[in-house]
C-alpha cells in the first residue's frame, strides 16, 4: 500500500507537527512578500490587491485563516495616465493561521518604523 501525500509530508519534516506549521507561516508570509511587493496600486484597487492576495493564500496548503492590509496613508489619485504606485513593504500588514493535527500557528507580518523593516514573526502556538 502506498503513503498517503500526509503521510509523505510528514516524513520530511526532522520535528513534528508544531516545527511543521511554523516553517509553513514563514514560508506564507515570505511568498506574499516576494510575490505581490511592487504589484501595481492605487486608491481605486487597493480593495482588491488585498482581496487577491488573501484568496492566493487560502488555496495554498494548512491555511486556515488570512487577513491582509494594505495602509492607505500614502495612496494617492493618478495625476495621469502614467501615474501609478507599487505595494511596498511598509505598507503590508498581514495576520495568519496554519494548522494541521490540531496545532495552530499564528503569524504576522507588519512595518516596524524603528527597524525601517517589515517584521515577520510567529504570534502564537
Amino acid at each position: 500500500m502506498s503513503e498517503s501525500r500526509e503521510e509523505l509530508v510528514k516524513g520530511s519534516f526532522a520535528g513534528g507537527p508544531m516545527d511543521q506549521m511554523v516553517f509553513e507561516a514563514g514560508i506564507k508570509l515570505g511568498t506574499i512578500y516576494h510575490q505581490f511587493i511592487g504589484i501595481p496600486l492605487d486608491a481605486t484597487n487597493v480593495d482588491v490587491v488585498e482581496r487577491a492576495i488573501e484568496h492566493a493564500v487560502r488555496v495554498q496548503p494548512f491555511v486556515l485563516e488570512v487577513r491582509v492590509s494594505i495602509d492607505r496613508g500614502d495612496l494617492r489619485a493618478k495625476r495621469d495616465e502614467y501615474d501609478y504606485q507599487v505595494l511596498s513593504g511598509n505598507m503590508l500588514t498581514v495576520s495568519l493561521v496554519v494548522g494541521v493535527d490540531g496545532i495552530r500557528v499564528r503569524a504576522g507580518m507588519r512595518y516596524v518604523k524603528e527597524l525601517r523593516y517589515p517584521l515577520m514573526y510567529i504570534e502564537d502556538i
